[in-house]
């Protein structure tokens, strides 16, 4: 079947930026969404690109892992990356967004797009004409396995879970108190809020956490558990050992509890979830813990005694392909060059990420459109680290994978982890700088280097 257009299946992070990317690139796109038609487990809306398990898309250092992927995209012209700069929150040297006004850019960028048009509708089949599926881990039954049905093996699947979310106005700032880690955020009294526990207070919560009922799994779930380490539910954390959540999301390091002048034992992390400033999520905090078991745990950590949750916690299962044994590191699957996957579905993890697997689909998607052949990223850059790992891991072993440095063969000369990672980020962008100019790629430094050198100088 011989078409122009392009089909794009999916309206979240990754699909969004697909279908802006290969539009941009003067292709006709048809993106498909089936939400409001049918909700997913975890949305709540019908806004393209919501985002449902935390409102931070992580550090924005250019030094650090998160923070080159996204100067990379920035220069490549990211549209998530602009709408989220547009409803960024204070979130220290991280980049946070309000969860609502986010979307409510990602989706109007797309509506008024002269090459796009929005479909609200469930695709049910994988289609035969040049196509990028984006569907995510919440892939509908019918998708999933007509997608299973492509390379005739299982596909994999992971158990994912949401922070709960409280009410300002519900934390006691008797006992919780402002500040980010060794005061990295540009404000005085920081971007995120502390509740701090001691010794005691850590091992009643641990005891309580552990006592509590979770959610009973489905059958066909209880067969085999598989969770993802990177969204690891605070319970299941907690049965690993004493200290685990004290090691994790419960670290204290960078803080000072002005109370007593001297660092908790632990402590529980706020971050703001809105622009409005009225809604914060609890960092790291996912559960599935049974609703009334879950408001009475967490009402045990100092200063949460009376919070007010906006949202609970909770868990679902996410579909992934078996990438490594499916697609090409350009996103292409193997046995047809007009399909592309990207985004959550083919196991790259973190918003950004998924965003940057959309736009390495939607620019390889266009020039296939229009004769030319499609591109790989150099492994020397984060995106391009993450497609070649996503496509070349051992697949029996495949876990999704965030934007991280151990992705990056070492430097042969021996240098210091922080000299090492500046090295890293300034070897990625020079090397993309160049990809760029030789394949004919849009790139803008200016754009790509002016957040990460602000980012670098919060640092300090």
């Amino acid at each position: 079947m011989q078409t122009n257009e392009l089909i794009v299946i999916g309206g979240g992070l990754a699909g969004t930026e697909a279908a802006w990317q290969a539009a941009e690139l003067g292709v006709h796109v048809k993106l498909v969404e089936m939400r409001p038609r049918q909700q997913t487990p975890a949305h709540v809306s019908d806004r393209l690109a919501e985002l449902v398990c935390s409102n931070s898309l992580g550090s924005d250092l250019v030094h650090k892992a998160p923070g080159l992927l996204k100067a990379e995209l920035r220069g490549l012209g990211s549209l998530i990356l602009r709408c989220a700069a547009e409803t960024a929150v204070p979130a220290g040297s991280s980049l946070a967004v309000d969860r609502e006004g986010f979307g409510e850019r990602v989706t109007a960028a797309i509506e008024n797009h002269p090459n796009i048009e929005l479909v609200r509708e469930e695709v049910t089949a994988v289609p035969d004409q040049p196509c990028i599926i984006a569907s995510g881990p919440l892939t509908s039954p019918a998708l999933t396995a007509d997608i299973a049905g492509l390379s005739g093996k299982d596909h994999l699947y992971f158990y994912d879970a949401l922070s709960p979310i409280v009410a300002i106005e519900s934390v006691d700032m008797n006992i919780a108190f402002r500040k980010s880690r060794y005061d990295e955020g540009e404000q005085d009294d920081g971007d995120y809020i502390n509740c701090p526990l001691n010794r005691e207070e850590y091992d009643a919560f641990c005891a309580a956490l552990l006592a509590a009922e979770t959610i009973t799994l489905k059958q066909f779930e209880q067969e085999d558990p598989h969770f993802f380490e990177g969204c690891m539910p605070i319970e299941v954390m907690a049965a690993r050992g004493q200290k685990a959540l004290a090691f994790g999301p419960m670290r204290p390091v960078g803080l000072i509890d002005p109370r007593t002048g001297k660092r908790p034992f632990a402590v529980v992390q706020l971050r703001q979830d809105n622009l409005a400033g009225s809604l914060y999520n609890i960092v790291g905090f996912q559960t599935n813990l049974r609703w009334g078991d879950q408001a009475r745990v967490l009402r045990l950590i100092p200063g949460l005694e009376k919070a007010e949750f906006m949202r609970y916690g909770m868990m679902h299962r996410n579909t992934y392909i078996n990438a490594p044994t499916m697609l090409h590191p350009t996103m292409q699957y193997r046995n047809r060059a007009d399909l592309f996957f990207a985004g959550q579905i083919v196991g790259v993890e973190g918003y950004v990420g998924n965003a940057g697997s959309g736009l390495l689909a939607g620019i390889n998607a266009a020039r296939l459109l229009q004769g030319q052949h499609p591109v790989i990223l150099p492994t020397t850059t984060m995106m391009g680290a993450l497609a070649h790992y996503v496509t070349h891991a051992e697949a029996k072993s495949f876990q999704p994978m965030k934007a991280n440095f151990g992705l990056f063969a070492p430097p042969q000369q021996q240098i210091g982890k922080s000299e090492r990672y500046r090295w890293y980020a300034e070897r990625a962008l020079t090397a993309l700088r160049r990809f760029a100019r030789e394949s004919g790629l849009r790139y803008d430094r200016a754009v790509a280097e002016a957040q990460g050198g602000r980012g670098a100088e919060e640092q300090g």
